[in-house]
């Protein structure tokens, strides 16, 4: 294998961006395990792209089976360069609505289907010297949305997750960069991708016009996205975060400096209670 190609583990990869993202570094003559809990869903690739790439089995919700996957793709190409974290879904209810176990199901994939693969490639990559670890968020991993407010909570708390990694895994030579997208055409607001909380009666006009608003929302092509993640993986200091599109910053510049206005209206209050 030429060293300057890349050798990619990336989950969720039968659909949206993490199929569009495999495909893309197969083309660019990267290697890739390609994961997917369906493996018949990605069994195209394989007939594709041949020996560059490696088909796996992989429901993140499951560490073993994490474990297994991702030392048997380090083993079958020698190597990990880039493990990107890309399964996910989004739990749709009024933060009332949802249950507990609702919620918990997400978070098992979301959160700790990422730290399960993060905890199973960290000693691989520690003993490489190298790596890059890439955690698909979303600009909901700054600001929020009503009716999606547990998915929301989900990412906010996989940035914090990955920050503190990035600073912790740095002196062995491991780099981390959060992917935070905004509205894209994919699939991810497909059925497969969505969970529905029981709905209660109190909600029903509010999430309709939710859901109108949601839909006026201009979405960005998630083929045009593939040059952006390059950029990235091949940079020698790559970023803590980017955005992916054009309207992420604008809401969280806003955003923030709502949040740096209140906390400064509210400073002589905040410092009285310093004692």
């Amino acid at each position: 294998m030429a060293q300057d190609s890349k050798v990619w583990f990336i989950t969720g990869s039968s659909r949206g961006f993490g199929r569009v993202w495999a495909e893309a570094a197969l083309q660019r003559g990267d290697k890739v395990a390609a994961t997917a809990r369906n493996v018949k869903n990605i069994a195209d690739l394989k007939e594709k792209y041949g020996a560059n790439v490696l088909t796996l089995a992989l429901d993140v919700t499951k560490p073993d089976q994490v474990k297994s996957a991702v030392e048997a793709a380090c083993a079958h190409f020698g190597r990990l360069d880039i493990v990107l974290n890309n399964a996910g879904y989004s739990l749709v209810g009024t933060i009332e609505e949802a249950s507990a176990g609702d919620v918990k199901a997400m978070y098992d994939t979301n959160i700790f289907g990422t730290l399960s693969v993060i905890q199973a490639a960290l000693p691989l990559l520690r003993k490489q010297g190298s790596g890059h670890i890439l955690g698909v968020s979303s600009g909901l991993g700054h600001v929020t949305m009503p009716v999606i407010g547990y998915y929301c909570s989900s990412k906010w708390a996989f940035e914090a997750i990955h920050e503190s990694l990035a600073a912790e895994v740095k002196p062995f030579g491991i780099k981390v960069t959060i992917i935070e997208p905004g509205a894209y055409a994919t699939e991810f607001g497909s059925q497969e991708s969505l969970k529905f909380a029981a709905g209660l009666d109190i909600y029903t006009d509010f999430k309709t016009q939710f859901f109108d608003r949601l839909r006026s929302l201009e979405r960005g092509n998630p083929n045009a996205t593939p040059g952006a993640l390059f950029k990235i993986v091949d940079a020698e200091q790559p970023p803590l975060r980017l955005f992916l599109g054009s309207h992420n910053l604008t809401w969280v510049r806003s955003a923030y400096a709502e949040r740096l206005a209140t906390w400064e209206a509210w400073e002589p209050v905040s410092n009285a209670a310093q004692g």
